[in-house]
């Protein structure tokens, strides 16, 4: 992106070659893109992100029930484990053997974890079920969905910028290289005596 703060400066240059024009004018429209579609793509595929999220929010929270469910026994061999999906790793649940009632009216007897850490017969504690009264995780919460989806923004815009960027600099090496090809071809031509006209050896 340094070319384009000499762009002004190289419009008289006697020194000015046109690639050195070419690369600023390269640099200034991939810093345009980068600017004006980089915000554009960002905030599309957030807000397509961020519907999609939402109706799946909407549909897990119709699906999934949050049902009490009764301690019959502590699982054997199984120790306190994290919750996968609570906010912090500090949310210990135990697994259990328990009884539930489902949404369809039906009773429901299987493994559970439980927020307990000493879970006792007769202890009561929250599972979410589906309509069955199978275990199922719950349901996305909407202010995780719009983290996704304002995420999914961020990075869409990046890659695009990285694109871009990427595209400049492909570009500005292929016209490196053809200088380059142009000098070895003068050189060529100048031959090994280039400079020693009128010397005589």
């Amino acid at each position: 992106m340094r070319a384009i703060s000499g762009l002004w400066r190289w419009r008289h240059n006697a020194l000015r070659r046109a690639t050195d024009l070419a690369e600023a004018w390269v640099a200034l429209a991939a810093l345009l893109l980068i600017l004006l579609l980089a915000p554009v793509v960002g905030a599309l595929v957030g807000g397509a992100t961020q519907d999609t999220l939402q109706e799946s929010v909407r549909e897990q929270r119709a699906a999934r029930h949050l049902v009490t469910a009764t301690v019959i026994r502590k699982a054997g061999g199984s120790a306190l484990e994290a919750d996968p999906e609570a906010s912090s790793g500090r949310d210990l649940r135990t697994q259990v053997l328990a009884q539930w009632t489902a949404p369809d009216g039906t009773g429901r007897q299987g493994p559970a974890m439980a927020s307990i850490d000493s879970p006792q017969r007769g202890d009561r504690f929250t599972i979410w079920t589906d309509p069955q009264g199978r275990i199922v995780a719950r349901p996305l919460d909407s202010a995780t969905a719009a983290t996704h989806a304002v995420l999914a923004g961020f990075g869409a815009a990046l890659l695009l910028m990285g694109l871009v960027e990427g595209g400049r600099r492909l570009i500005v090496w292929r016209m490196v290289r053809r200088r380059y090809a142009r000098w070895d071809q003068a050189w060529e031509r100048a031959g090994p005596d280039w400079g020693r006209t009128g010397t005589g050896s």
